[in-house]
């Protein structure tokens, strides 16, 4: 079976919103924080780093906000346009 265009099997990154953000950034710290010392220091090296990820993702993010909050200098933002309604690809029988 062939995956269509914008399909979850497209090996695209998952957009999370910023609340999402925070939420994993709590969970992965008690993660850590409940890891044994008996834990594989590859995985408690990859949560640490998951997590500086998400901090500076997250201390970035109110700078972001406020950018994208600004109208654009046409009077308009970008996402007050009407978008076209997607297609579903045509199947060959």
């Amino acid at each position: 079976m062939r995956a269509f265009h914008g399909q979850m099997s497209d090996n695209q990154p998952i957009r999370r919103t910023l609340a999402e953000k925070q939420k994993q950034l709590r969970d992965l710290r008690e993660t850590l924080a409940t890891m044994k010392s008996h834990t594989a220091p590859a995985l408690r090296e990859s949560v640490q780093k998951r997590i500086r990820q998400l901090e500076s993702e997250v201390s970035a993010a109110p700078a972001l906000r406020a950018g994208e909050k600004r109208p654009a200098p046409g009077g308009t933002a970008p996402g007050d346009r009407p978008r076209s309604p997607r297609r579903r690809p045509e199947r060959g029988i």
